[in-house]
């Protein structure tokens, strides 16, 4: 999707300095290359726009089981059963045993 805005919009900048007016329909011939390149933009950005709401769409449809959980105890904070842990509250430093190794 950045690669499509940018080729949408950022030509603009050239066919401002080539002279085209803002709001038009019709442009001079010489113009173009730049809008061809504008239109190719706008068209991978429509593309791109679709697959995400596919994607989306395709997640909530299917209701698949997480593969991973992001939620797993990998850091002390998450170990200990109080929390917020104080400051300085271990007289030795801890370690996180990892499930499964």
């Amino acid at each position: 999707m950045f690669l499509g805005v940018n080729l949408t919009f950022f030509p603009h900048h050239f066919l401002g300095l080539a002279g085209m007016p803002r709001r038009y329909s019709d442009y001079p011939d010489a113009l173009t290359k730049w809008n061809v390149i504008s239109s190719y933009g706008s068209v991978i950005t429509l593309v791109s726009v679709l697959m995400f709401i596919f994607i989306l769409w395709e997640s909530m449809a299917r209701q698949r089981s997480v593969v991973y959980r992001i939620h797993s105890r990998t850091s002390l904070e998450w170990v200990r059963d109080f929390f917020p842990l104080d400051f300085h509250n271990s007289s030795e430093a801890g370690y996180v045993v990892y499930p499964g190794h």
